[in-house]
């Protein structure tokens, strides 16, 4: 069924046209995400379908009787209610009585449970009771549960930014909706909380229709994808890999295309500069033919961001890190934390929110200071810091003067010169925007500006705090190309999974109690690594760390441990493959558990063996853990 339908929409901003005759259909099961570059549109578009913002021509039909919901990227709210209030205001029956339910039970709660309050609550259970009202209510807790807001007695006006986002979030989730609307709803939200969003909406039963940037989000939730570009939309009956799969095919198409297109016109040319030996009816229209052939407007290129900008030279010494810890009242945020930033290191810091990635990235620029301990920086190093509020950014300046207050010119990384406005054209910054306001541009605009200002800097070790909000997937896509050959250290704090895999090779985890933890590898070798703890954890009934904070294993150089003998080298080969034969083995024996179900002494037989696997398997990964160390060091 047809829920919205697009019909010859047009939609200007000034001089600029976003939409132009665009036509396009929402079914009620459709699961669609929305990409484009910075600035094509697709706000926008998610606010005209949601009937915040009117096209300048063209309708927008929605089915009757049906419930939308839509989630900007700055929601708005009433200070004055509490996250209660707002997460349950509607003007349905039962969403009413669940939000009282809730105000009762946190009275109880707080030991309010006099005889009135108590009857209230059996009066509400038994309404939820009669109205159908416990599923959602289940589903709230749930929900509640998973984007952590635990104080639904806050007012609004107290939370920060992340804090009202996620709140915003629970309401349209708890809402369910027929229609699901959402711009960048992954943004202030970790890693975890992100893979439950995306196992949520892929079961979500009504449409749902999105904008963000992170791919893996995009590949496992969506089933059809718009690409806002150049004024149209285009569809693509698939996930995010369908799309790049039919991207490449359309791209190669167009380029025979345009050859063959020049190719005739070569030849007209050719032959209208011979002149016709007689003015026939055919020769009269293939000239016709000819001038309309090359009359016709040549497609015009994508624009593309180009990061071609070099770096200054690193020496030896980059960064020491000695004994930092770090606190805000009782809450300890790092505790003791020692490491040598390697000028080849590429680190990725993972953690729930507020648990200290970004105090420490201030701490080693300098803008917070530790309780104790010290940094050590190389007297070569040139630090490029990306912070999250984009805090060098002044709406009153212009967009060329503020990148010339870097560098009138810089070197790209061939070694050749060019001018702060050309380098704004490679960022898609044309002429005219050039001499705009800063406050002028979009969300997306805007950090894409203040990322090439911080790049212009020419930085030898690179800070990244969430560098993929607000960025397009094709400016992701050139940055990530750009970090593939920066030659330089390079640190991101980063809940986007496809970016971290892409860009990292070591994994810091900020724990409670200022406790940092690595793990070798990109986010998807970290994940298999917890996997396996936690599934160590279950099977011997264990509460313990598994691995060590970065803190016990990586000191500086002068007390790192010798490298293995040949001895251990030949222990550490052959824990390694017993730990893929066990690991190999045990889902094995899950599988045989479910067959012999009825055969109790083969049942008690795998057992056994299942608990004796998993007891070699938490040895061995320990005594990997530590060779591993010295061998990699």
């Amino acid at each position: 069924m047809n829920i919205v339908s697009l019909e010859n929409i047009s939609k200007n901003y000034g001089f600029r046209p976003l939409f132009k005759d665009v036509t396009l259909g929402l079914e009620d099961s459709d699961k669609i995400g929305i990409i484009g570059a910075n600035g094509s549109g697709k706000t926008t578009l998610l606010r005209m379908i949601a009937g915040v913002e009117a096209p300048d021509s063209g309708r927008v039909i929605r089915a009757k009787g049906k419930t939308l919901a839509y989630l900007s990227q700055n929601p708005s709210y009433d200070e004055n209610l509490t996250v209660l209030e707002t997460i349950f205001a509607s003007s349905s029956g039962v969403m009413q009585t669940i939000r009282d339910y809730e105000a009762v039970c946190h009275d109880v709660a707080a030991g309010r449970d006099d005889a009135a309050t108590l009857q209230r609550m059996t009066d509400l259970q038994h309404e939820l009771d009669m109205n159908g009202g416990w599923d959602i209510e289940a589903n709230a807790r749930a929900v509640l549960q998973k984007l952590e807001i635990t104080d639904t007695s806050a007012k609004m006006g107290t939370l920060s930014g992340g804090q009202r986002k996620r709140v915003a979030l629970a309401h349209e989730l708890i809402f369910k909706p027929d229609i699901l609307i959402l711009d960048e709803p992954t943004n202030h939200l970790d890693a975890d909380t992100i893979e439950w969003l995306e196992a949520y909406l892929a079961r979500y039963t009504g449409a749902l229709l999105l904008v963000t940037h992170d791919r893996y989000f995009l590949d496992r939730v969506t089933d059809r994808i718009f690409e806002v570009d150049r004024s149209s939309v285009q569809n693509f009956s698939g996930n995010y890999a369908y799309y790049l799969e039919k991207k490449a095919e359309q791209d190669e198409l167009r380029q025979v295309e345009g050859h063959k297109r020049e190719q005739l016109i070569k030849k007209e040319l050719a032959w209208l500069r011979r002149g016709a030996k007689a003015r026939t009816r055919k020769s009269k229209h293939r000239i016709e033919a000819a001038h309309a052939l090359m009359a016709m407007p040549k497609e015009q290129a994508k624009g593309e961001v180009d990061i071609a900008i070099g770096s200054k030279r690193l020496g030896s010494k980059v960064i020491e890190i000695n004994g930092v810890s770090k606190s805000y009242g009782a809450n300890k945020l790092i505790d003791d934390f020692t490491y040598l930033l390697k000028r080849d290191d590429r680190i990725g810091i993972i953690g729930a929110n507020g648990s200290g990635k970004t105090t420490l990235l201030d701490m080693i620029t300098g803008r917070v200071l530790p309780d104790s301990g010290e940094f050590e920086t190389g007297t070569t190093v040139h630090i490029g810091y990306y912070d999250q509020e984009s805090r060098e950014l002044n709406d009153e300046r212009r967009v060329i003067d503020y990148i010339r207050d870097v560098a009138e010119y810089v070197t790209t990384n061939e070694g050749v010169q060019i001018t702060a406005g050309k380098m704004l054209e490679r960022f898609l910054f044309t002429p005219t925007q050039q001499y705009a306001m800063i406050g002028n541009l979009s969300g997306g605009e805007r950090r894409r500006l203040y990322l090439l200002r911080i790049l212009m800097g020419s930085p030898n070790v690179l800070l990244l705090d969430e560098p993929t909000n607000d960025l397009d997937i094709p400016t992701l896509i050139a940055l990530e190309e750009y970090l593939d050959d920066f030659a330089g250290a390079l640190i991101v704090v980063s809940h986007d999974r496809y970016f971290l895999d892409r860009t990292i090779d070591n994994i810091f985890k900020f724990e409670p109690g200022g406790n940092v933890r690595e793990y070798a590898g990109d986010y998807t070798a970290y994940l298999a690594a917890h996997e396996r703890e936690e599934a160590v954890r279950t099977a011997s009934g264990s509460d313990r760390v598994l691995s060590p904070p970065v803190t016990s294993a990586i000191v500086t150089e002068t007390t790192k441990s010798k490298k293995l003998s040949f001895k251990e080298l030949r222990e550490y080969e052959e824990i390694e493959k017993r730990i893929a034969e066990t690991e190999a083995r045990l889902p094995e024996i899950d599988k045989e558990l479910a067959a012999a179900a009825s055969d109790a002494g083969r049942v008690n037989e795998l057992f056994n063996e299942q608990q004796t696997l998993n007891a070699q398997l938490e040895t061995d990964l320990e005594r990997w853990t530590e060779l591993a160390e010295r061998h990699d060091g």
